[in-house]
């Protein structure tokens, strides 16, 4: 059964203890790192980064009523999972990522198209999570999304 919650707080509230200060930490590194505009959410029942509709009014092209997600931060069952849409769209990103993973942890890398699986909470690379937030303001983001839809 899954569960939907409210809000960040008690998406939060609900994990278990060594969960919770492993979400947290990365979602305080992704706040004090990500460029300005951004706008902290709950979102498809995770933390979430996303562009307020009152920058980008077009929303999201799934759903025009929902802001354009970004990124997103879960507790799955076996994993902390890291969704950041840069990685995805962009591939001067994803390169420079895949290069620099090596760098800061010695456990292989375990990546989705956008997604970064952390399974041993002991060896997650927050120096790396933070210089990867950092990287993209919104206006690229949107810029990037855009040059991605039309194609």
């Amino acid at each position: 059964m899954k569960i939907e919650h409210t809000s960040v707080k008690e998406y939060i509230d609900a994990l278990p203890e060594d969960r919770q200060k492993v979400i947290k930490k990365i979602r305080s590194i992704i706040k004090k790192n990500l460029p300005k505009g951004f706008k902290e959410t709950l979102s498809y029942n995770m933390i979430g980064w996303v562009v307020p509709l009152s920058k980008y009014p077009d929303g999201y092209h799934c759903n025009p009523k929902l802001p354009l997600p970004f990124m997103n931060l879960a507790s799955q069952k076996n994993f902390v999972a890291l969704y950041h849409m840069g990685v995805y769209a962009d591939p001067k990103i994803y390169k420079w990522f895949v290069t620099e993973y090596p760098k800061h942890s010695d456990r292989k890398l375990d990546m989705g198209k956008s997604c970064v699986r952390f399974k041993k909470m002991d060896d997650i690379p927050y120096d790396l999570i933070a210089e990867l937030v950092s990287k993209i303001s919104m206006e690229d983001w949107i810029a990037q999304y855009e040059k991605n839809l039309k194609k």
